[in-house]
């Protein structure tokens, strides 16, 4: 199981949005008219039950920054495809979205402006280190805390292989009925459903 911190798909109707602007048909693009159609726009399903299970707000993969590495993303799922047959989107197969910020405040370590490169932002990210040392102390990071001290992307790809292993074993939110037609399309961020011991199994 690979877990990988990137967005996997786009909002289903961002893509029914773009289809009607291209093609011109005016009644897809006028029916996301106003606040709330732009928010069905900018976030997909499994980001508002994040938000609503954490209280965090997922990047917009179609309206931030976070777009530029989810077509990166896309392009290696079509190579993992191309090789060995596409991956699912809703994390059943053998690749998952995970999000890091999420698994943390769900495993009870508060981890905030640990994400760069200044001396602000190391120390924050060593107590996050610390307060995660403390909860998985089977975990054995201590080889490797300086590595992660040093880089975000580091320490958030231990997060996401910890994220990955609870995919594996059955231990994260799963969309419900209504939800998994969507997760299916859009993606879905796999995120904790218990304590990190439960990774032990």
């Amino acid at each position: 199981m690979t877990g990988i911190d990137c967005p996997v798909g786009w909002p289903l109707p961002f893509l029914d949005f773009m289809s009607g602007h291209l093609g011109g048909d005016l009644a897809k693009v006028l029916e996301y008219d106003g606040l709330k159609g732009r928010r069905l726009l900018a976030y997909r399903e499994t980001d508002r039950f994040v938000t609503r299970k954490t209280g965090l707000i997922p990047l917009s993969v179609s309206a931030d920054r976070l777009a530029h590495p989810a077509m990166r993303c896309a392009v290696i799922q079509a190579k993992i495809a191309q090789r060995f047959g596409p991956e699912p989107r809703d994390g059943t197969g053998r690749l998952a979205e995970v999000y890091p910020a999420a698994s943390l405040r769900l495993w009870g370590i508060h981890a905030r402006r640990y994400k760069g490169t200044n001396a602000t932002e190391a120390a924050a990210r060593a107590e996050v280190i610390s307060q995660l040392s403390a909860a998985a102390p089977w975990l054995g990071t201590h080889n490797h805390e300086d590595a992660m001290s040093h880089s975000d992307d580091a320490f958030d790809a231990v997060v996401a292989s910890l994220s990955a292993r609870a995919v594996a074993i059955g231990a994260t939110l799963r969309p419900n009925e209504e939800q998994a037609d969507l997760a299916r399309s859009e993606g879905w961020i796999h995120i904790p459903s218990g304590p990190l011991s439960d990774l032990l199994q």
